[in-house]
């Protein structure tokens, strides 16, 4: 057998570093039996594999144990899953204040992938060339909820060279996940972060101020300062519909540390006498902006599970 590293993934085929150096196309034959969870995909970038060759036909017949992974919910299969990445050092979520506008919600949904498996999450706030005292204030805000919680936060531009050294510092050596919504200029910060990778880049779409999608598949690049990154395709909505209620509570970090103090050892933090995380938000020591995205998140979880039990009546 032959093991090797998943460099991309194409749906069908997979292209897989061997430990020769020597990349090959390789295809899974018959059912791969990873664990227990409901996987659209069998085998995700950054998995190390097992192959076969049979006169230059090369079969993946084997997946190493993963120390962990990167999950959204399938867009085909609601209660299924859709591996992202795998064995991953540190997760980068690039969004920007403008061009396009970003949503707490979506930070906070994104962490929300990450945070079950524990996986550090660095969030960027690209073109900070373009902002403006509105935009300033807001990124502060942001900036101070997320880095009070244990988040990394940095500012970035390619335009005037803001923190570029850092994040090229922050991604030596690393495994890293980069995603975030299209037309943040990921692809851009990149190619500036380490000359020479060439990812593919495109402009806003004018008349929606959305970004056009330029990957399709999620494929690992080697950085020449040493490290990789996994660069995923652009990123419209996250739902969770495959999630369980008290998983959304357990995985809001905040909340689950102050959920020690909650009368209820179940509590949702919703309308249930006593609850620590309540009073924390009304005191100003949890983010009320968090509060109302995770609420949006179990609400949405429990509409869906109603109306798959009930129908629409």
């Amino acid at each position: 057998m032959l093991k090797g590293l998943v460099l991309k993934s194409t749906g069908s085929w997979y292209e897989v570093r061997l430990e020769s150096g020597n990349v090959v196309k390789a295809r899974v034959v018959g059912k791969l039996r990873l664990d227990d969870t409901k996987t659209t995909n069998p085998i995700a970038v950054g998995d190390i594999v097992f192959i076969k060759d049979d006169e230059e036909d090369f079969s993946i017949i084997q997946v190493e144990k993963r120390k962990n992974y990167v999950v959204r919910q399938s867009p085909r299969k609601k209660h299924n899953v859709h591996l992202l990445a795998s064995n991953v050092d540190q997760a980068l979520l690039i969004v920007t204040i403008v061009e396009p506008k970003v949503k707490m919600g979506f930070i906070d949904r994104f962490l929300l992938m990450t945070e079950p498996y524990d996986i550090p999450v660095i969030i960027v706030f690209n073109k900070h060339d373009l902002y403006r005292d509105d935009d300033l204030r807001l990124l502060q805000y942001f900036t101070t909820v997320y880095t009070n919680i244990g988040y990394t936060v940095i500012t970035t531009s390619i335009v005037d060279g803001t923190n570029i050294e850092t994040l090229r510092s922050l991604l030596t050596g690393k495994t890293t996940l980069i995603a975030g919504q299209s037309g943040v200029g990921k692809s851009s910060l990149v190619n500036q972060v380490a000359p020479g990778m060439e990812l593919r880049t495109t402009e806003l779409s004018d008349y929606s101020g959305k970004g056009q999608h330029t990957t399709t598949f999620a494929e690992m690049h080697p950085l020449p300062f040493g490290g990789y990154i996994i660069d995923t395709p652009g990123i419209k909505t996250l739902a969770f519909n495959n999630l369980e209620v008290t998983d959304v509570a357990h995985n809001f970090r905040e909340f689950f540390i102050i959920s020690s103090e909650c009368r209820f050892s179940n509590c949702l933090h919703r309308n249930e006498p006593n609850c620590a995380v309540k009073e924390a938000v009304e005191n100003g020591e949890v983010s009320p902006d968090r509060y109302k995205n995770y609420l949006l998140i179990i609400d949405e979880i429990e509409n869906q599970n109603y109306w798959e039990v009930h129908g629409d009546i």
